[in-house]
């Protein structure tokens, strides 16, 4: 189911209209080799979330969000929509039902050559539907 996660959330992600628009790359895995800014899964780990009736997975992954410029303001725009577009997962998915999207939190850092890098973290509870 992590890897049946990780791939319908790139997907939507790359399907947003407004994202598709301003960055480069929306990669499953990390490193991206587009210029910045763009995103990809840099990391993800699962245990188990089974019920006696229902296979299933705690998730927990984080996207990293490589932005370009001066600007904080600019980065943090594309990673609010990047959250606002996690929040829209639609819960059933092939093979699997999200019951629970939780961020986590988040961290900021300064990178070399004008780069800034986010790093959104969240969690998410599967059950199996087939």
């Amino acid at each position: 189911m992590e890897t049946a996660l990780r791939t319908a959330l790139a997907s939507w992600l790359r399907a947003d209209p407004i994202l598709s628009d301003l960055v480069n790359a929306i990669a499953e895995e990390g490193p991206v080799a587009a210029s910045p800014p763009h995103i990809a899964i840099a990391a993800s780990a699962s245990s188990d979330w089974s019920s006696k009736t229902s296979r299933g997975r705690e998730v927990r992954l984080a996207l990293e969000l490589v932005g370009r410029g001066d600007d904080p303001a600019e980065t943090g725009a594309l990673a609010a929509q990047v959250e606002r577009r996690i929040a829209t997962l639609a819960p059933q998915q092939s093979g699997f039902r999200i019951v629970l999207t939780q961020f986590l939190r988040s961290r900021v850092e300064r990178r070399r050559r004008g780069a800034r890098a986010v790093l959104l973290e969240y969690r998410f509870s599967l059950l199996e539907t087939e």
